[in-house]
């Protein structure tokens, strides 16, 4: 699914924690990677130290690759590791945006943030245009938070999918799909995870609610209990994907505001990964910058595959 993937740096070791994400999916899934340094205008002096540095970062991505490929016992012949460094000079989102759409990317992973620091990283200029921009998927590592075990290293993985049940959150899947080829089917469950938002207790009573039969306590109850069963089917409906492929899969359904439980169900499950739609039915058009979106982002400690859907 993934051809070429780009991975921006700029120098710093907050974002070089993308490192051994990069090795896995050479490794594993041959995925060519390709490491670019943008070095900036004012800084045109350092060029020459700034190509030796993504050269010498391209060597450790490939050595590392090699290594993964080893482990899971792949023949190098076979599954060649292609990692390169490029350098470019002129400022950050423009030119991943516009070397990704030159140069045929269909990847991006990149840090949460780097030298510009976590909060201009995560919401501000560079990393709102590449998602706000990107018509690719953007795989996201958070940076700055310590893991006690690296990424390449895990024991096991858990690709959390959250769903709406609408087809542009759907389009996630064949993602989730490929990605559980990277750790080795045995190693990887796919939970497939819908939340139902028990229904608000409105200001006023409209004429449709003052017909209800019931005290709003009730109705509330029998609503959530309705999108229960209505999630639960729609997600067994999904696993069989999964399941005839060989896959490990399993389905939550959970009860509550979305974000918030999602963000609760990601940061209590060790070693997972979430592959989600950057928009769908319920309120996730706003990813970039609005509600659900800025509590995933921000709340999880997990790295995060997001996709931006096409409508059919």
């Amino acid at each position: 699914m993934y051809r070429r993937m780009l991975v921006p740096l700029d120098g710093s070791e907050l974002a070089e924690v993308v490192f051994p994400y990069a090795s896995e999916l050479a490794g594993r899934l041959g995925v060519e990677v390709v490491l670019l340094h943008i070095s900036s205008p004012a800084l045109r002096e350092y060029v020459p130290m700034n190509r030796a540095y993504i050269e010498h970062a391209a060597e450790a991505v490939r050595r590392e690759a090699r290594k993964v490929q080893k482990k899971a016992g792949l023949v190098p012949e076979e599954k060649a590791v292609e990692v390169r460094g490029e350098l470019v000079v002129g400022y950050p989102a423009e030119e991943i945006l516009r070397y990704s759409e030159e140069n045929a990317v269909d990847l991006i992973l990149v840090a949460s943030h780097g030298r510009s620091g976590p909060k201009r990283w995560v919401l501000g200029s560079v990393a709102g245009k590449i998602l706000n921009a990107a018509n690719i998927p953007v795989f996201l590592v958070r940076a700055g938070i310590s893991e006690q075990i690296p990424y390449n290293e895990w024991p096991k993985r858990t690709i959390i999918v959250p769903l709406d049940g609408s087809e542009l959150a759907e389009s996630v899947l064949p993602h989730a799909e490929a990605l559980s080829r990277q750790g080795g089917r045995e190693m990887v469950t796919v939970i497939l995870v819908r939340v139902c938002e028990p229904p608000a207790m409105p200001s006023y009573y409209t004429p449709e609610l003052a017909e209800i039969p019931l005290n709003w306590g009730q109705y509330a109850q029998q609503e959530t209990a309705r999108c229960k069963q209505v999630a639960t089917e729609y997600l067994a409906g999904i696993e069989p994907r999964f399941k005839n492929s060989g896959i490990n899969v399993k389905s939550e359904v959970l009860v509550g505001k979305a974000t918030d439980e999602i963000v609760a169900y990601a940061n209590k499950t060790p070693y997972n990964l979430i592959v989600m739609a950057t928009h769908g039915r319920s309120g996730l058009s706003r990813l970039v910058y609005g509600s659900v979106a800025a509590n995933i982002l921000v709340g999880v400690n997990s790295p995060l595959l997001l996709v931006k859907p096409t409508a059919k």
